[in-house]
């Protein structure tokens, strides 16, 4: 930094001189290296974008996420729930957030507030209430009243408690909410510096809304929330109405900038750490005898891509340790001889949705960069998850109305969140068929809703949570959240015979490419997991440098404040 300075003063000294203006220039020198001089145009992209990294799949917390709510498999720490707080997803989602995102939003409240620049200060306070709300739901207590006020003296940010923190962010909510209905001339307001709405505030309202939509429902078993419910719901075009509405994050192709989304990096990665999940994918092609059985969703090649045709044997050589056809995974928890085998050119792969890759149209082809576009985007919250909370709400007696309606349009939303999703930015080069419109959405949904009119209250309640998690797919902290407020969806367990490898859940492999599925052998050996955490560690490099930030957590026994006792 001195170097630069000292290179500008001597280009621009003559002129300095002869304008009389040395101070002023040393001034401006200054001004250019303070965070405050950033315009808050340039700071909102920033911060958008970066809030949508340090919660994606492939580096953000959807990445450990995935896996503990069983959607994803991994050879790597999530396993056997065995992140810890050095776990490099952990941390870099971590530091996106705090030094990246909350940086940038905290410089936009404080520059754009006193220039009366309300609409930017008030899609900064939503955005950071809405980010605040995912790190105390993954971690519980944070670091919020303190952070990012070095300048005003705190050298090291005190942990708040969770319980104390989600008022606080519903009051800034609405902080926001009054800033951008504000009628006084903003000198500046957003355009297309504002990546997700464009500047429309009135998107923001609806988005606003249903975000505290979601934290009413999320602390619903320790505060009455009725009354705060009732309200919101009663004007329903207040809150996420349509799809075009829905609250995401746009990543773009390759360019002369890289803006794909994180989860596609496994697409042109020359070890490819994910693997899907054998119970996801057994549960949407209709194996499991507990929930949709016999239901094929017509989902799946839209959510996962074979590198196989099902009647081609392993390109490596080798078996696989889950096959079903051409899908190829590995199991969670597994220490069979084929969990840690090549599976680079065989394994399957997240598809078209989530991450802008491949759509499944049986070529079986090994997938690289060019293989998709990877512009899909991260879904904050979409107008199926507003359905599927009201449902959730219905269900359980703290809203009116019919929750089986409900659900029966929250399905049909979420088949067209993928059309639109695919074809309003993937947009790719191959020729994708609809959901909407074939009649593969309505079938499904009306199997769907005849297992849910035999159900009970409580089977009601699970069908709908794990629709909402099948259609969450690619965005895992509403998942881990969910699951643990509900208990659904049911997950698999390996210490559970019944799920173990070798169980229902098994087609066994012995790597026939015309037969893969004959009546078990042997099971794949698990080990004993440790109980389900019921949050993730706190980032270690957190720990390590602030002297206010308490002792390691133990995840298995440490919970948010709105998780029953």
């Amino acid at each position: 930094m001195t170097t630069y300075k000292l290179n500008i003063f001597k280009v621009i000294l003559p002129s300095v001189l002869l304008l009389g203006s040395c101070k002023k220039f040393l001034d401006v020198n200054k001004n250019i290296n303070d965070p405050i001089a950033v315009p808050v145009a340039i700071l909102l992209p920033d911060a958008e974008k970066n809030l949508a990294n340090s919660l994606a799949i492939g580096g953000g917390l959807s990445q450990d996420l995935a896996v503990y709510t069983h959607q994803m498999s991994t050879r790597e720490a999530p396993d056997q729930y065995g992140v810890t707080g050095g776990d490099f997803n952990v941390q870099n989602a971590w530091s996106t957030f705090y030094d990246g995102a909350l940086v940038s939003l905290d410089e936009i409240i404080k520059a754009a507030t006193p220039a009366g620049n309300f609409k930017y200060a008030g899609i900064a306070k939503i955005l950071k209430a809405y980010g605040c709300s995912q790190f105390v739901d993954v971690f519980g207590d944070i670091p919020f009243t303190e952070a990012n006020k070095f300048k005003d003296g705190v050298q090291f940010a005190k942990f708040d408690a969770s319980k104390d923190i989600y008022p606080a962010l519903i009051a800034m909510i609405n902080e926001g909410l009054a800033d951008i209905s504000n009628k006084a001339v903003n000198p500046k307001v957003p355009k297309e510096d504002d990546v997700i709405y464009g500047g429309d505030t009135t998107k923001w309202k609806k988005a606003a809304n249903t975000i505290k939509l979601k934290l009413y429902t999320q602390v619903r078993k320790v505060q009455n929330v009725q009354a705060d419910v009732t309200a919101l719901l009663a004007t329903p075009a207040n809150l996420i109405n349509t799809t075009a509405e829905s609250f995401l994050l746009p990543y773009g192709p390759q360019g002369a900038t890289d803006d794909r989304n994180p989860g596609f990096g496994d697409y042109f990665a020359t070890q490819r750490a994910n693997h899907i999940s054998p119970w996801f994918y057994g549960i949407l092609k209709g194996y499991n005898p507990n929930i949709f059985t016999s239901i094929a969703d017509p989902r799946v090649p839209y959510y996962f891509y074979n590198q196989m045709k099902a009647t081609t044997a392993t390109r490596e050589g080798n078996q696989t340790e889950y096959r079903d056809g051409a899908f190829v995974s590995i199991y969670f928890g597994s220490v069979g001889p084929d969990r840690d085998r090549n599976q680079q050119g065989t394994i399957s792969v997240m598809g078209m949705y989530p991450v802008g890759g491949r759509y499944d149209q049986g070529d079986g082809l090994n997938v690289n960069a060019t293989s998709g576009t990877g512009a899909a985007p991260y879904r904050f919250i979409t107008y199926a998850d507003r359905l599927y909370l009201e449902a959730e709400l219905i269900n359980v007696g703290l809203a009116p109305g019919d929750a089986k309606t409900k659900l029966q349009a929250a399905i049909k939303e979420s088949f067209r969140q993928v059309d639109y999703v695919i074809t309003t930015y993937v947009k790719p080069s191959q020729t994708v068929p609809s959901l909407i419109g074939t009649g593969l959405d309505t079938a499904y949904t009306r199997k769907v809703l005849t297992t849910y009119d035999a159900a009970s209250a409580d089977k009601k309640l699970e069908i709908i949570m794990t629709e909402k998690w099948i259609s969450s797919y690619g965005s895992a902290v509403d998942q881990y959240t969910d699951y643990r407020r509900t208990t659904y969806p049911v997950l698999f367990d390996p210490r559970n015979a019944a799920m173990a490898p070798g169980g229902f859940v098994q087609p066994p492999i012995n790597g026939d490419p015309v037969n893969p599925n004959p009546p078990p052998q042997k099971a794949v050996p698990v080990k004993q997991s440790l109980a389900f955490p019921l949050s993730l560690p706190w980032s270690t490099s957190e720990l390590e440098k602030n002297q206010a930030a308490p002792a390691q957590k133990n995840p298995q026994t440490y919970k948010v404040f709105w998780q029953q006792p």
